[in-house]
């Protein structure tokens, strides 16, 4: 039971694959994986490593205000909790580039973690701009396939998801003194009181986290940079396009990482296995891709995704003598309150 969360995912995933192979014959995928031109996987990776040194640069300047960490030292991290997030569940590896930049440079956990959540709030934005910026593209998908209304929806609810925590976030930042002294009214009313002592720092330090979004100018660098990250991933898209013998625009493609990148969001197994496979096959038949050519590209795409920078990160991991356990078990300890016992790890 204390492992739920991990075989909720895996029945995610499960669900997703469903959808994503159904009536897909696996000898007609075997033929199109078979006779693609891996070559074009070369400049996909290194494409995509680009993309994973501007998210470390974009840590680099959320990170400013509370410490400067040179950009050799944050891209091992960068590269550690993209490989946590790839093998294990619930997005862990947020967790290890917080526990190990806390313990190589000093920086307070939580503050770093809120830099971490602002990234991936401006992330969901930029994926939502891709989407907005792409509607004339869904005049070209078929109506039959049902796929025009489940984006727009899919874009409706993530706007409301993203842009009101973007919010949240800005007026903490611009207002630190009136937010900590909310936070500390709820504080008051709903934490128990052995664990009061511990909560209010936190919450100061998770503000503290938030400093680089006071300046509009940061603010817009930050999402500046988000921007050029995702336009460079779609570059991979579009490099292992052509190991296929299909063609759609590269606005397709920004659109279908929109969505892919949305999707992977909801719950699932280590990889997001499933909730990147499946809108991406869905949104590529929907132009007019076969299955088989479609679900042999995701498929290849997810996996160039998936193992350069899980193989890296895990070698910078063993390079840290770390591991998930002693990670967990640490974390847990500064988690008990007072006079508590720590749980044991799942």
């Amino acid at each position: 039971m204390r492992r739920w969360q991990l075989w909720f995912g895996v029945l995610v995933s499960a669900g997703f694959l469903y959808l994503a192979l159904r009536g897909l014959h696996l000898g007609d995928l075997w033929l199109v994986v078979r006779a693609a031109n891996y070559w074009w996987l070369i400049p996909g990776v290194a494409v995509y490593f680009l993309a994973v040194w501007a998210r470390t640069w974009r840590w680099h300047f959320l990170l400013r205000p509370l410490q400067k960490v040179p950009l050799q030292r944050l891209f091992p991290i960068v590269a550690i909790g993209y490989m946590g997030n790839n093998i294990y569940p619930a997005r862990a590896g947020e967790v290890l580039r917080a526990y190990i930049l806390r313990r190589k440079d000093g920086i307070p956990f939580t503050a770093s973690f809120a830099t971490i959540l602002v990234e991936r709030v401006f992330d969901g934005v930029v994926m939502l701009l891709f989407v907005f910026v792409n509607l004339p593209e869904l005049a070209r998908l078929t109506a039959e396939s049902g796929f025009v209304g489940s984006i727009q929806q899919l874009a409706l609810i993530g706007t409301a998801a993203f842009v009101g925590v973007l919010l949240v976030f800005l007026l903490a930042a611009m207002f630190p003194r009136r937010t900590m002294s909310v936070v500390a009214w709820f504080i008051a009313r709903i934490v128990p009181q052995a664990w009061r002592s511990r909560v209010e720092p936190i919450a100061a330090r998770f503000l503290d986290g938030l400093t680089s979004l006071r300046s509009p100018r940061d603010a817009l660098m930050v999402f500046i940079t988000s921007v050029v990250v995702w336009l460079l991933e779609t570059g991979k898209y579009w490099f292992v396009m052509h190991a296929f013998p299909f063609k759609v625009s590269f606005f397709a493609l920004m659109l279908m990482n929109g969505i892919v990148n949305l999707a992977t969001t909801i719950p699932s197994a280590p990889g997001y296995v499933g909730t990147f496979d499946a809108p991406g096959i869905a949104l590529l038949v929907a132009y007019g891709v076969p299955q088989a050519l479609a679900a042999g590209y995701t498929l290849v795409l997810h996996a160039a995704l998936w193992l350069p920078i899980t193989l890296l990160g895990a070698w910078y991991m063993t390079r840290e003598s770390l591991s998930w356990a002693s990670v967990q078990a640490e974390v847990g300890r500064e988690a008990t309150p007072p006079g508590g016992t720590v749980a044991p790890s799942p």
